[in-house]
Parts: C-alpha cells; sequence; structure tokens
C-alpha cells in the first residue's frame, strides 16, 4: 500500500485528475475501477474521482510495489530526475517567489525541447529547483515545474516558469485571456516615426516552420494584431521599437513587421540577409522586455548587449 499526502500543489484539482498524473501509465477506466473496488481511497473512504482534493488530503492505494511501479512509470521518472539534476542551472532570475519565476532567457537557448537530447531553459529551470531550491524526488514524482510561454530560440527576454500546479493554471488561464500585457522590444529596418497598430492574417506551413502574413482571411489562418510605437533612432536606418504582441502566434512579431517592410535586424528567416550581414549583428534583435499583471506587477527585463550599439 501506497500512502499519499496532498500538499499545496496537488490541491485544488479534482481527483481523477490527480490520480490520471500519478498513475501515469495507467487507463482511466483501470483507475475508475480501483476507485470502485476502494483498491485508491481518499481520507480512507470510497471515491468516485469528482470530490476536489485540499491540502492535507491522504490518499491510499491498495498495489503491489511492482503494480505500483509499472503504473507510474517510476523508473523513468526516478531516471529523468536525476539526470536533470546534473544540467547546467545557471539561469538569470529576474524575480522569485514560492509560485513562480521569471526568467532572463538569453538568445540561442530554446524555450523547450524538441527532441530527447535538446537542453531547454525548462530543464535549466528544473535543475535550479533541484539543486538550489530542495525539489525532492518524490515532490517531481506528482507535479513537473514547467515554463507557462515560450520564445524563439533567437528571442531573449521574459520567460515564466511556474513552481506549483496552481501557478501553473493561473499563468497559463493570464496568457490564454491576454489579461497580462507583454511588451517586447526590438531593432527594425527603416525609420518609423508614427504609434501604430497593424493587423492581419497568419497561416502557418509546418513543413518549413515558416509562416506568411495575408491580408484577407485564406484558409487555416488566424487573426492577428501587433501594435508598436518607436522609442530611438539610428539616423534614418533603424528604428528601436516597443511592441504589444495582442495576439500570439508563431512568429508572429517577426513577420508582421517584415510585411509591412520593417524587418528585425539580425532575423535569417523573415529579414534582410544581406543588412544582416552587413551590420554583422550578432542574433536577431528581439526582447520580450517587460510583463505587467492585472493586480498591477510588473517586471522589467534589461536590453542585452546586442542592442547597445542601435539605442
Amino acid at each position: 500500500m501506497k500512502e499519499l499526502k496532498i500538499d499545496v500543489n496537488d490541491s485544488n484539482q479534482r481527483f481523477d485528475k490527480y490520480l490520471k498524473r500519478v498513475l501515469s501509465e495507467a487507463s482511466s477506466s483501470f483507475i475508475y475501477k480501483m476507485l470502485r473496488k476502494k483498491n485508491i481511497t481518499l481520507n480512507d473512504k470510497k471515491a468516485d474521482g469528482t470530490e476536489k482534493l485540499n491540502t492535507g488530503d491522504i490518499v491510499k492505494i491498495w498495489f503491489s510495489d511492482e503494480t505500483y511501479a509499472k503504473m507510474t512509470g517510476a523508473g523513468e521518472r526516478d531516471e529523468l530526475y536525476h539526470s536533470l539534476k546534473e544540467v547546467d542551472h545557471n539561469i538569470n532570475v529576474i524575480y522569485e517567489d514560492d509560485e513562480m519565476i521569471i526568467i532572463n532567457k538569453p538568445a540561442g537557448i530554446k524555450s523547450q525541447k524538441d527532441t530527447p537530447s535538446d537542453i531547454s531553459i525548462n530543464e535549466m529551470a528544473i535543475s535550479y529547483l533541484i539543486n538550489e531550491k530542495g525539489l525532492t524526488e518524490e515532490s517531481f514524482k506528482h507535479f513537473h515545474p514547467s515554463i507557462c510561454n515560450r520564445l524563439d530560440r533567437n528571442t531573449s527576454g521574459i520567460v515564466l516558469f511556474a513552481k506549483t500546479l496552481k501557478a501553473a493554471q493561473e499563468l497559463g488561464e493570464a496568457l490564454k485571456e491576454r489579461s497580462c500585457k507583454k511588451l517586447y522590444r526590438a531593432v527594425v529596418l527603416g525609420n518609423i516615426e508614427q504609434n501604430q497598430q497593424i493587423e492581419g492574417f497568419l497561416s502557418k506551413d509546418e513543413a518549413t516552420n515558416k509562416v506568411s502574413i495575408t491580408q484577407t482571411e485564406t484558409k487555416d489562418s488566424k487573426p492577428i494584431k501587433t501594435a508598436y510605437r518607436p522609442i530611438a533612432h539610428v539616423g534614418d536606418k533603424f528604428t528601436l521599437l516597443e511592441i504589444h504582441l495582442i495576439t500570439g502566434r508563431t512568429h508572429q512579431i517577426r513577420a508582421h513587421l517584415a510585411s509591412i517592410g520593417h524587418p528585425i535586424l539580425g532575423d535569417n528567416k523573415y529579414g534582410n540577409t544581406s543588412i544582416n550581414k552587413k551590420e554583422n549583428v550578432r542574433g536577431q534583435l528581439l526582447h520580450a522586455y517587460s510583463i505587467e499583471f492585472e493586480d498591477g506587477r510588473k517586471f522589467v527585463c534589461d536590453l542585452p548587449r546586442e542592442f547597445n550599439g542601435y539605442i
């Protein structure tokens, strides 16, 4: 028999959802069968899975050690925890509390891994929690802390990382509903004098991982809105923009600005390659600069040194 005590990371969710995370290798029908047969109990009582968990609740799972290990995928999770412990955890923390971390992601590092061998800012942040904040192997089995927003590999700046399930839910909802305001800064080609909001439709080619912008709706396209204001100029050649990402689509800022003749400097996918080569700029000059929440909290992430010659 295994006895599990519900902590803050596992509270305020349905019991069946919790069990599906813990018993990740078990089918839903198997879990509900075990509930009906009282092989899984909540506070020593029969449960049907619809109950909402509270901190301090006791879950008992009456499985053999072999069955429990098989249904939880314990071997793989243990291996993952120990492999993450060895990952470089030198992250630039802008802000941290008991619920979340705000990280300054450097350009050149992925937000999340695409292949098993990748090391992304997500793995680095988990390693930071293990090595610096005492994230235990047992806690990791029940909840994997994770980033909540993604930046392109070559975009730097603010990444939100949830340390708890509550934070993951709240941050995910805020990002989905656009209740938090995200501002970016970018150096673009050309002289922009006026504030403006631009709109259009974005389509993605999965084969090339590249998007296109049109002014009329097409099949599978999605509407986009991008607002910007000029902050500084480098002669007539370049403008430092502050950009409000109103909708959040793949490569939206990069492709939208390029579509109106103001590509981001250093962007080799949507930008002007000859200008990029001439300027010898290292990486695209696009940075997730600030985020402001509904409660008034605002966090700012300073521009990287690559912007220095264009401010």
